[in-house]
């Protein structure tokens, strides 16, 4: 995997070569396709800002589209021009999630359950990694255990969440032991300060790891394991079985079935244009030879990946027009992009009720979040 160093590189020549080169198909013109579009993606160096500085160049040179990159380091910082129309797209997270669920900051009356939809989204695994003499290997593994846990970082911390679902645990079932830090977490587990945490198998940290003494594991879900998946999917619906190959302690010959997730995911505001959706879709994936060998990790891009459930959110009626077009839209498929649309409707809906309340009883912060949580646990329940 690419060094943030290389990225960054890499990230500076995609731009050089996207200033340097014309657009090699000019008969540009796919209706319905933005001749401009800005797209708010994470901070330069990041894997998601390599990947949409690919994307952005293949679609000016197959289609004449510019597209200017809006980088930022925090979860409002990339969802809010979306939302304010400032940026047409947004590569996310799982700051997606907690937006259209309303969780953590979105757990404000300026904010709530948001209404977006998605485009196309890359595969991405995440596990709990472990070190090798802590004897962890499955979810039952994780009891008793010491899991080096930062409050601060949420999006972790959801993943974690289902892959504990799986083996009917909760976070009652660990030991619990706090960092400043994501990267701190990592190092706990050389230092001997913790047996496991919640990783992405790409973190330079876990090379460390690999090569110390203790040794590195994976926590492994079995994907014939149809009730611990239910039990995960219940907890959190965005994730599914994933083999990962590419990362500390994995390759070709020694993969792992963890938990796979989407990040980035191109995202829009739900009443966008299902034309403009539809042509940007189509582009992206049609112009998947231009970028694919961009860094290791862009083959996942192959639309027949990236253009399946699960997502954060449900996928914008244009997506899905391309999608079908393709062959590749299942029944299986509408039935997920049906019963997400009536989750984040049955989310939204409660959340209109709830707001006018919350503002007549000064709730705010904590207390808000703790009393939407609440009315939010509830909604959910009424759809089972």
């Amino acid at each position: 995997m690419p060094t943030r160093r290389r990225m960054i590189a890499l990230a500076g020549g995609i731009g050089a070569i996207a200033l340097a080169r014309p657009a090699i198909v000019q008969a540009g013109a796919l209706p319905g396709l933005p001749a401009t579009m800005v797209w708010s993606v994470y901070d330069v160096g990041s894997t998601g800002y390599v990947e949409a500085s690919a994307i952005a160049d293949a679609l000016g040179r197959a289609y004449g589209a510019r597209v200017r990159l809006q980088p930022s380091g925090t979860s409002i910082g990339r969802i809010l021009p979306v939302k304010q129309k400032r940026a047409s797209h947004g590569w996310l997270a799982n700051e997606l999630y907690f937006a259209v669920e309303g969780l953590h900051e979105y757990a404000a009356l300026d904010w709530g359950p948001q209404d977006f939809r998605t485009l196309l989204g890359r595969k991405n695994a995440f596990s709990v990694v472990a070190t090798r003499e802590s004897g962890i290997t499955r979810p039952a593994d994780l009891k008793g255990k010491r899991m080096a846990f930062v409050p601060a970082n949420s999006s972790v911390n959801i993943k974690i969440e289902p892959i504990l679902a799986f083996a009917g645990l909760t976070w009652s079932d660990v030991e619990l032991v706090q960092f400043p830090s994501y990267g701190a977490s990592l190092r706990a587990l050389i230092e001997g300060r913790a047996d496991c945490a919640g990783a992405a198998p790409a973190a330079a940290a876990l090379r460390e790891l690999e090569a110390s003494p203790r040794g590195i594991a994976w926590v492994e879900l079995d994907p014939a394991n149809a009730e611990g998946w239910k039990a995960a999917q219940r907890a959190v619906p965005f994730v599914e079985p994933f083999r990962e190959t590419i990362g500390a302690g994995l390759s070709a010959e020694k993969p792992a079935w963890v938990m796979g997730y989407r990040y980035p995911m191109i995202t829009v505001p739900a009443e966008t244009s299902a034309d403009e959706t539809y042509a940007v879709t189509k582009a992206i994936a049609e112009s998947f030879d231009l970028y694919k060998d961009a860094n290791p990790i862009m083959p996942r891009w192959s639309v027949a990946e990236a253009g399946t459930p699960p997502m954060d959110a449900a996928f914008h009626e244009g997506a899905i027009r391309y999608l079908r077009e393709r062959g590749q839209w299942s029944a299986a498929h509408q039935a997920w992009q049906e019963g997400m649309l009536k989750r984040h409707g049955a989310l939204q809906a409660a959340w209109q009720r709830f707001a006018p309340e919350a503002r007549s009883r000064g709730l705010e912060g904590e207390t808000l979040g703790k009393a939407w949580g609440e009315r939010r646990a509830a909604a959910l329940a009424a759809l089972s």
